[in-house]
């Protein structure tokens, strides 16, 4: 199933996609989509009332905890980057004020000279994860979602501190439009994941190419933290970001940005400067 939560952003009521991916509100058997709601999403049915016109599409997931962001998971990345593939998942932290709507506009910080885009792949978790194994990983799972970690490559390299400083300005964390279950996502280490700026094809990449495939990476970091429903992994980008072209290539006001994983929708930005 495709769930997804629609209205003006700070209202939004939860949603879901019927068989004939016509919008029906769910707000008749949950109040949202967030905390244990997320481990009994196969309990919700399609046929609530059908939601006229075109509303916002905003996050499709509530209250989210943490966004956990896999660092340099592609070698190819890594390669373009100049930097050694880590010997186990490098990991950050997306302030999750960042998060914004797969529609809503990106909006360059004050003092950005170098923003940049980063398609990937996300898992939603659904229910509580602490010390389990990599087999043991999609009993935890929600589903999966679209992500553009949004990055200030000045505010994270050339910054003292850590990475944070470059990913968690606001609207740096698009995730959307839907979070779709693990049943219609026939092999999650199979997903094409594309990007384009103006038109012009940037990223291409499949997460068959991952260094630390989905379930071994969450395994890992569940030995040192424990994960609670609605948090968001994203697993990590492939190759063709701006930082790596050659100039480097970055975001502008007025450049749209479209994103796609396979099977998960797309994303489609607005650049604007904050």
């Amino acid at each position: 199933m495709k769930f997804l939560r629609y209205g003006d952003k700070g209202q939004e009521k939860p949603g879901v996609l019927d068989a004939e991916g016509n919008l029906r509100d769910l707000s008749g058997q949950i109040d949202d989509l967030s905390g244990d709601v997320l481990g009994r999403l196969s309990d919700l049915t399609a046929d609530g009332p059908l939601v006229e016109g075109s509303p916002r599409i905003g996050t499709p997931v509530a209250g989210v905890g943490k966004m956990v962001c896999i660092g340099l998971n592609y070698s190819d990345h890594a390669a373009e980057a100049n930097m050694t593939p880590p010997d186990e998942p490098m990991i950050f932290m997306k302030a999750t004020s960042a998060i914004s709507g797969p529609y809503d506009p990106i909006e360059l910080p004050r003092g950005s000279v170098s923003t940049d885009w980063e398609v990937e792949l996300g898992v939603v978790i659904g229910k509580p994860a602490k010390y389990i194994t990599a087999d043991q990983v999609m009993d935890h799972v929600a589903g999966f979602v679209a992500v553009n970690d949004v990055s200030e490559r000045d505010f994270q390299i050339r910054r003292s501190g850590q990475f944070t400083k470059g990913k968690s300005c606001d609207t740096f964390g698009p995730v959307g439009p839907w979070l779709v279950t693990p049943d219609e996502i026939a092999d999650p280490q199979n997903v094409a994941l594309r990007l384009s700026v103006n038109g012009e094809l940037m990223q291409n990449g499949n997460t068959r190419d991952m260094i630390f495939p989905i379930a071994e990476a969450i395994a890992h970091l569940s030995q040192f933290m424990s994960f609670q429903p609605g948090d968001i992994i994203a697993t990590g980008t492939p190759a063709g970001v701006g930082m790596g072209m050659k100039p480097p290539r970055y975001l502008r006001a007025g450049d749209e940005v479209v994103l796609e994983v396979a099977g998960l929708g797309q994303q489609r930005m607005q650049v604007v400067q904050g």
